[in-house]
């Protein structure tokens, strides 16, 4: 249940009239919450919050429950507990360096002693000495401790007196905030408590009534106030809930307003086609058999290409899943239909690729496939412009270069973006502008979640690819130690002597493709030493000129080189099938999704396949990382563990993806939450689009102010 966005302003509610009541608003500056002021405030922004509606959203990161008290005498070390005890004695030392104080607390509950050991705070030896004077009774919460000699040691305590009117954190389930230096958890807690009795009144509820009751939610604004400060486990539970249902229904309604807007929006180029023939002509044009992923993904562009509204359909197929010959189908629809169809991948390899392949195939058929990259001629690039311009060119392939301002079309009635999350939205865009209002279809070979695929991309249609064709084999993965590097390169000299090639990716370097040449560099001539004597080892890096990019790559396909050396660079559009082994050098320092990408470059062919992982990993995510990629050739389970280990802000690089920012849903928890909600969402889109309906409104404001602070992921 998302809150109006946060306003700048101090006092950006407040009447111009100063004898009219104030008008309360979430926007309300922070610093006027009773016991906040100019200064705290400023410690505030620095975890975000400047109005009081960003207060009140800062949920709890996690909770204390102090509602049952421990004997002192009961306590284990490792566990957290509430204790209840007279100050029995106070003592204060100075230790040797110059200026550290030390005070500690001794803690009697009758039935032991604890201590507090409390650091350079003489203002607190102060007042445990007059808590001690006055006989009063505290409750501790802490984490016990084995102080090794003398009584258990109450570590990171927070205390209350006894009885005092502090009844925010002691006797209950208590939250406890994400917070600064010099602002108390108790402080953070009265400050919300504050804010609660202030503007909770004007807090809006998104969920309509009927879903509320429908779902078994609780009110908005008391789901909030016991995310709070909850009563009991349970009700903090179905506060959750329905604050996190709040936040995904208005995700979802966004989404499903904008499908609506475009099948209402500007006519597509309608393309009188037919699966079956399409299909056919496919199958006439490759030299194996379609996998039935295939032809019911083709069977799904086809419907959606002849519709009077733009195709805005996604494909996610894993490494190999023939995710080309796809595009190449939706491509030829276009063409076909005496349209122009535009291909545009993220690097000049993939395009040369795509280009590759796309002729192989196409040219005997009579249609040519133009190439448009930016190294191309000055003189290339002009007769490729005119091409284009004129219609003489009905299928063309490039990279950024297809979304110059001097690049135009005749009649573009297709877009197809390979590796799409490479570009952002802004690119995407361009291209579709070229032409009036054409299908798109994008392509990845990054699985990527269900959970964020409704999320990121839930105005697109979503097709997966989850066949491989025939023949492709499994690569058996390795995780080697370091140590083992000798008899792991042992292992590759006999697969080249067989006849098979291989990978070896160099560790990734953070500061500078500069600095990752000369590793790659370096780790060629290391291995051509040391393991690989007699084998002809290549070297393929970012820093290499295009030409020299290409005359390596042209080497390593005809054989000429037995071993490629490389960065990343190969991580998309290399397919060597006779290149059967690929060893990443510290593959701890790469992520689970970019491995997985490294992986299939091998397996393309019909020889068996090996990926080695050498890795010393220091931390549990860098082994998790590991053991998944030896436990799974599937991409979305691979997808699904990068996600739990990286969050979902990592992962989809979400600083530029448009995620929005979620304060209590979670995406990897709130599957079912994900699903109810676009359920709803499409349900009140449907009856009612513009959100005009009474019960709608708080709904069509949270929509509103959500799409002004973030931009949904789409591309048409």
């Amino acid at each position: 249940m998302p809150a109006t966005p946060a306003g700048s302003g101090s006092g950006a509610s407040r009447n111009a009239d100063p004898g009219s009541p104030r008008l309360l608003s979430l926007a309300d500056d922070v610093q006027y919450v009773r016991g906040v002021g100019p200064q705290v405030a400023r410690l505030l922004g620095k975890v975000g919050v400047a109005t009081v509606g960003d207060l009140l959203w800062h949920v709890p990161r996690r909770y204390e429950d102090r509602t049952r008290f421990r004997a002192i005498a009961e306590l284990r070390p490792g566990e957290w507990a509430t204790v209840h005890g007279k100050v029995a004695a106070v003592a204060r030392q100075s230790a040797a360096r110059r200026g550290l104080t030390i005070t500690r607390v001794l803690v009697d509950d009758g039935t032991a002693v604890a201590q507090i050991v409390l650091f350079q705070r003489p203002y607190l030896y102060r007042q445990f000495q007059e808590l001690h004077r006055s006989g009063a009774e505290i409750v501790v919460y802490a984490l016990a401790r084995d102080a090794g000699f003398g009584p258990v040691e109450l570590d990171r305590a927070e205390w209350e007196v006894a009885g005092g009117d502090d009844a925010l954190s002691v006797d209950r389930i208590v939250p406890v905030y994400a917070t600064t230096e010099g602002i108390a958890q108790r402080r953070w807690r009265r400050m919300v408590d504050v804010a609660l009795h202030t503007h909770l009144t004007v807090v809006p509820d998104p969920v309509p009534l009927d879903a509320r009751s429908a779902l078994g939610l609780a009110d908005g604004r008391d789901a909030l106030r016991e995310t709070h400060f909850p009563a009991s486990a349970e009700a903090l539970a179905l506060a959750r809930r329905t604050l996190a249902f709040g936040e995904l229904l208005v995700l979802q309604t966004g989404i499903a307003r904008r499908r609506a807007a475009r099948a209402h929006g500007a006519g597509a180029h309608p393309l009188a086609v037919d699966a079956a023939c399409a299909e056919r002509e496919i199958a006439a044009l490759v030299p194996f058999a379609l996998t039935g992923a295939q032809r019911r993904v083709i069977g799904e562009i086809a419907g959606d290409v002849r519709r009077a509204y733009p195709m805005n359909r996604m494909v996610q197929g894993d490494v190999g899943s023939g995710k080309t010959v796809v595009a190449l189908a939706a491509m030829l629809m276009a063409v076909r239909g005496g349209y122009q169809a535009a291909l545009m991948a993220p690097t000049e390899i993939l395009a040369q690729q795509h280009a590759i392949v796309l002729r192989h195939m196409l040219e005997p058929a009579g249609i040519r496939v133009e190439l448009a990259t930016g190294r191309a001629s000055a003189g290339e690039r002009a007769g490729a412009r005119e091409r284009l311009v004129s219609g003489a060119a009905r299928l063309v392939v490039g990279t950024h270069a297809l979304i110059q301002d001097d690049v135009a079309f005749e009649r573009l009635a297709l877009v197809v973006i390979d590796e799409q999350h490479r570009f952002g939205v802004l690119q995407r865009q361009a291209l579709r502008r070229k032409g009036a209002a054409p299908h798109v279809l994008v392509m990845t070979a990054t699985p990527i979640p269900r959970t964020l695929t409704l999320t990121l991309y839930g105005d697109l249609d979503t097709s997966i690819l989850d066949e491989l064709p025939p023949g492709r084999q499994p690569i058996r993965t390795h995780w080697k130690p370091r140590s083992s590097a000798p008899s792991v390169y042992a292992g590759v000299a006999r697969l080249l002597a067989s006849g098979r090639q291989a990978y070896v990716v160099c560790p990734l370097v953070e500061e500078s493709e500069n600095l990752q040449a000369a590793a790659a560099t370096r780790l060629a001539a290391d291995i051509q030493e040391r393991y690989l004597a007699g084998y002809r080892v290549g070297l393929l890096h970012g820093q290499m000129k295009p030409a020299e990019r290409d005359a390596a790559m042209v080497r390593f396909k005809a054989r000429e080189t037995d071993v490629l050396v490389a960065t990343t660079v190969i991580e998309v559009g290399i397919d060597v099938p006779n290149a059967v082994c690929i060893v990443v050098e510290d593959a701890d320092r790469f992520g689970l999704a970019q491995l997985h990408q490294l992986r299939g470059r091998v397996g393309r062919g019909a020889h068996a396949s090996y990926c080695v992982l050498l890795a010393d990993p220091k931390t549990e995510d860098g082994r998790a990382r590991m053991e998944a990629m030896v436990a799974t050739q599937d991409g979305f389970r691979i997808a699904e563990e990068d996600l739990r280990l990286r969050g979902p802000g990592d992962f989809a690089g979400t600083r530029q993806s448009g995620l929005p920012e979620l304060h209590v849903a979670d995406l990897l928890r709130d599957m079912d939450l994900m699903e109810e909600a676009r359920q709803v969402a499409r349900r009140i889109a449907a009856q009612d689009p513009g959100l005009e309906r009474a019960e709608h409104r708080s709904l069509r404001e949270a929509v509103d102010a959500s799409a002004a602070r973030y931009d949904l992921v789409h591309v048409s």
